[in-house]
């Protein structure tokens, strides 16, 4: 005799349990006047220069060639402090509003003036993992959750047929830290962020084996129907099996809505040729790109895209082309994305996220000469936002002269994560979940709104 255990193991193996659980309904409205209801992240793993990118610094093509000093010693990953060196591509004032973009990312400046950026960031750690769960959780350490999952813990889903937080990784590899990057950790379960992958089958274990019909799995799922019902008459409602029936039915819905969403042929020539979509060195961020944009439409919360992770942005030699190399690959997509939000309407109601765990050294990773390449710097580095409620072609915060250090405005994660949460209509300080015995929260006990960079 087969047990009832038994069979519902069975019933849930090929329905992405996983990706089922956040598609459960919404748990509260936001507590604000909301400005955004969606977010759109996209994540540089490694260390993107902001020397190099958003934050232009003539006292440092000055100075190039010359000792760096300062008072103590610098918190770096390798501790070899060679000669100041210049910015590797010319920065121009762009758009209307004048901002400051070098030329790596030609797309982007094209985009100037829908950005706000942050030039004053600073982090708690010059080491990849710690300074990536910063990034995303709030937290040097595992075991907390993202900024996703809180998001989708507090807003719920807009769809009954896809999860509230999507990521999609890169294909050559993930980030550091891996998967708990984007985990619900002690939240439920139902507010994990879900992976969609390349190929025909993008959330794993959606689908029953080839050896299951059709007929089959549905006769054993209405069977499962019948006895849950029956056990739920007996004992009453129980929370974990009503969440579990809900998301098995709502799991049997993904497998139509993934296909659908995931069908990127649906879209016209005119809408995929400024993604780069037919261009080989953009393809695969573009088509991450296109997609991000369709699950969002369709009432995904939160996607995060994550944008080099194997053959990352940490150019501690050969900036020229690492940093060369992964801008190519997604300053045309990333740029092509903002427009298209704000062409279809969506910009205004999404929050469009670019970040990196932290910044590069002014000085070159070479003690006594000028190389190739930039350690890291968690004193003062530049991320920047688009869309709802935030003061569009305007940069807030500053570094030093040389871009080492801020000295105007510094801007922490859990500051970030505040501002996020704000501009979706919640409170950092009350969007909390009880754990161990502590009401925690994603700012820990942190966190202050930036309330320069909101229009």
């Amino acid at each position: 005799m087969i047990s009832r255990r038994r069979f519902f193991d069975w019933g849930a193996h090929g329905i992405g349990a996983t990706a089922a659980l956040s598609l459960l309904q919404a748990r509260s409205a936001p507590e604000l006047p909301p400005r955004a209801r969606r977010v759109v992240q996209i994540s540089l793993p490694g260390g993107l220069s902001h020397l190099d990118s958003f934050d232009p610094k003539p006292e440092l093509t000055k100075r190039h060639g010359q000792p760096f000093s300062s008072d103590h010693k610098p918190d770096i990953f390798f501790g070899k402090v060679g000669l100041l060196r210049k910015a590797d591509w010319e920065f121009k004032k762009r758009g209307q509003s004048g901002l400051d973009i070098a030329e790596l990312f030609p797309h982007l400046a094209s985009i100037a003036d829908e950005m706000t950026v942050i030039r004053s960031l600073v982090t708690n750690s010059a080491n990849h993992t710690p300074a990536c769960f910063f990034v995303n959780t709030g937290f040097e350490f595992n075991g907390y959750p993202s900024l996703g999952s809180w998001v989708s813990y507090g807003l719920g889903n807009e769809s009954d047929s896809l999860p509230t937080y999507v990521v999609l990784p890169d294909q050559k590899g993930r980030p550091s830290g891996g998967a708990d990057n984007w985990s619900s950790a002690f939240l439920p379960a139902q507010f994990q962020g879900v992976e969609f992958k390349a190929g025909d089958k993008p959330v794993r274990d959606l689908y029953p084996p080839a050896s299951v019909t059709p007929s089959s799995d549905v006769k054993v799922r209405e069977f499962l129907r019948a006895v849950n019902a029956k056990h739920q008459e007996r004992v009453g409602d129980e929370a974990i099996l009503t969440d579990r029936i809900r998301s098995y039915e709502l799991a049997a819905r993904m497998q139509l809505s993934v296909p659908e969403v995931s069908k990127l042929e649906d879209e016209p020539k005119s809408v995929t040729e400024p993604y780069g979509l037919h261009e080989k060195e953009t393809e695969e961020f573009a088509r991450r790109c296109i997609l991000a944009r369709r699950l969002l439409e369709r009432g995904v919360r939160f996607v995060q895209l994550y944008a080099g992770s194997l053959i990352h942005w940490d150019a501690h030699d050969k900036i020229v082309e690492n940093h060369g190399n992964n801008a190519r690959a997604i300053d045309k997509p990333v740029a092509a994305l903002v427009r298209d939000l704000k062409q279809r309407g969506m910009l205004e109601d999404t929050l469009v996220l670019f970040t990196t765990e932290f910044g590069r050294t002014p000085f070159s990773q070479a003690e006594g000469k000028v190389g190739t390449g930039r350690d890291h710097n968690r004193y003062g580095f530049s991320a920047w936002m688009a869309g709802a409620g935030l003061k569009p072609g305007f940069s807030y915060g500053q570094t030093d002269e040389i871009g080492w250090k801020v000295v105007e405005n510094p801007v922490t994660w859990h500051d970030f994560h505040a501002t996020v949460l704000h501009l979706l209509g919640l409170n950092h300080e009350n969007l909390t979940f009880y754990h161990n015995g502590i009401q925690r929260r994603l700012t820990n006990v942190h966190g202050h709104l930036v309330k320069g960079v909101l229009s």
